[in-house]
This record gives structure tokens, C-alpha cells and sequence, in this order.
């Protein structure tokens, strides 16, 4: 694990100047923050590589991709919207929290509200949805229209 840090420290280190070339502090946040999911997903990929095969180079039978479904890759974020707009969902308005719970539970996909917060504003540019402000929270909602 220490080998690991050293690496993120020289990593943060190399990066520093650009970051905090950009005076918003959320955006040098947002920077960090995908820099890091890049790097964490690397290195998972780069291990379940590994972990996936044995010595002769076989796949095992017993493990598993967390992200397939017999033998296919889960649907992205994109398309399980746009399956959502094919149904009944979104005729009450739903919060982006919301949303993601419903596709962990209905989809068996876990998205960040992060990631489908650009696609439902973009559903909404489209005239797909209607994007609203709820009086309760203050947050947006996403209804049919």
C-alpha cells in the first residue's frame, strides 16, 4: 500500500501546476477528482486482469466481471435513460439521487448522480424531459412531458 501512495504523491505532485493554475477551487476539485477515478479504474482494470486468468493463461470458471450479465456488459448510464423514457418513470418528478437508486435496484447499475446529471440536463435540452426546481429541497426534478 505505501508503494501506492508514493506513487499518488509523485503523481499529485507532477499534476500540482496545472491544478493550481486554474483560480476556482471547484474546478481544481473536479480535476482531482477525475484524475483520481482514472487512475483508481487503471489500476482495477490492470488487476482484474490479472486476478481474472490462471498461470496457463485460461480463464477462470468461477470468477466473474462484476460489470457483465452472462457474459455482456451492463448498460451505460445513456441507455438505461433512455429506457427509462420509454416507460411510466418519469410521469411523477424524480430527483437525480432517486434515479440512481431506482437503476441500482431495477438495473442492477450503480451510477454516481454525477454521472447522469449532464445526460438528464441534456434529455431536458432536448425536450425529452422537463427539468424542475422542487419546493421542498430546492434540487431539480426530471418529469415527462
Amino acid at each position: 500500500m505505501s508503494k501506492h501512495i508514493d506513487k499518488l504523491k509523485k503523481q499529485l505532485a507532477e499534476i500540482a501546476e496545472v491544478v493550481n493554475s486554474f483560480k476556482s477551487e471547484a474546478v481544481q476539485l473536479k480535476i482531482v477528482e477525475k484524475l483520481l477515478d482514472v487512475i483508481i479504474d487503471t489500476e482495477r482494470s490492470e488487476t482484474e486482469g490479472v486476478e481474472l486468468f490462471t498461470k496457463k493463461g485460461k480463464q477462470r470458471s468461477d470468477d466473474h466481471d462484476n460489470d457483465s450479465v452472462n457474459g455482456r456488459k451492463k448498460p451505460g448510464a445513456t441507455k438505461v435513460l433512455n429506457q427509462l423514457l420509454s416507460t411510466d418513470f418519469f410521469y411523477t418528478p424524480r430527483s437525480i439521487a432517486s434515479i440512481a437508486n431506482y437503476c441500482k435496484d431495477n438495473f442492477d447499475s450503480e451510477f454516481k448522480t454525477s454521472e447522469l446529471s449532464g445526460i438528464l440536463l441534456k434529455l431536458a435540452n432536448e425536450h425529452k424531459l422537463r427539468r424542475e426546481r422542487s419546493h421542498d429541497n430546492n434540487r431539480y426534478e426530471y418529469v415527462s412531458l
